[in-house]
């Protein structure tokens, strides 16, 4: 079979499956009824850093209409766009160092099992997205994979996330953006968010923690200053 052909037959089976569900919480989503794994990741020898404190923690979050609009490889085109209308999910939990070297890889893992993976893919909506930020950043602090994704669901969950309008002209404002997530979480100050923007384009948002897993400032900075133009891929209709 075709590998286009089959992409679309496996989001058509997705879609008759779930409707076409907007995906607007972390189990309203279409998953196949059986999912594949990806296979081990083989880190690049110099993103290897085993022996990095760790100073902070981040959760980073994917405009997934932007994401698929990009075509980005962390992106499963059959189940994130084409089988749903994702808002924002989860790229990954991050444990970050105190300088902008961070703990990655600290120790190889086989693939996680097909459970795991499905368990986890209307939170990251990618088989080898999960694999890829299990080894690269979980392993450096959590004993298995089932643990570092509890622990992202958790931070994930107490996270009131916004979804994005931005109108008939498709653009926003960077502190309209934030201003989105501090009415949903008024615990979150405007320091404790990171707006991230590639060629003029919202791509991801980062919230920042402290060691306990607190909101806290961003240690790299906050990205784009609050009046920033930004263009913002809308969701599909």
């Amino acid at each position: 079979m075709e590998p286009l052909m089959k992409t679309a037959l496996i989001a058509a089976a997705l879609l008759a499956l779930a409707g076409g569900a907007q995906a607007s919480d972390l189990k309203s989503c279409a998953v196949p009824v059986s999912v594949s794994p990806a296979p081990s990741e083989v880190p690049p020898p110099n993103e290897i850093h085993t022996d990095v404190p760790i100073a902070a923690y981040l959760l980073a979050l994917f405009w997934s209409p932007e994401s698929c609009r990009a075509g980005i490889p962390e992106a499963d085109k059959a189940i994130q766009c084409q089988a749903n209308r994702f808002g924002f999910t989860v790229h990954g939990l991050w444990p970050n160092g105190p300088d902008k070297v961070h703990p990655r890889y600290c120790r190889p893992s086989p693939p996680m099992s097909p459970a795991t993976v499905k368990a986890n893919l209307c939170m990251t909506p990618s088989p080898w997205l999960l694999q890829h930020e299990w080894q690269a950043h979980g392993t450096c602090q959590w004993d298995t994979p089932e643990a570092y994704f509890k622990k992202a669901r958790k931070i994930r969950e107490k996270l009131n996330v916004p979804d994005l309008d931005p109108g008939v002209d498709g653009v926003m404002t960077a502190g309209e953006i934030r201003k989105a997530f501090l009415d949903r979480n008024r615990k979150l100050a405007p320091e404790d968010l990171n707006v991230r923007v590639k060629d003029g384009r919202l791509t991801e948002v980062w919230v920042c923690m402290d060691l306990k897993f607190k909101w806290a400032a961003c240690r790299g900075g906050n990205g784009a200053p609050d009046m920033a133009i930004v263009k913002v891929t809308p969701r599909r209709g």
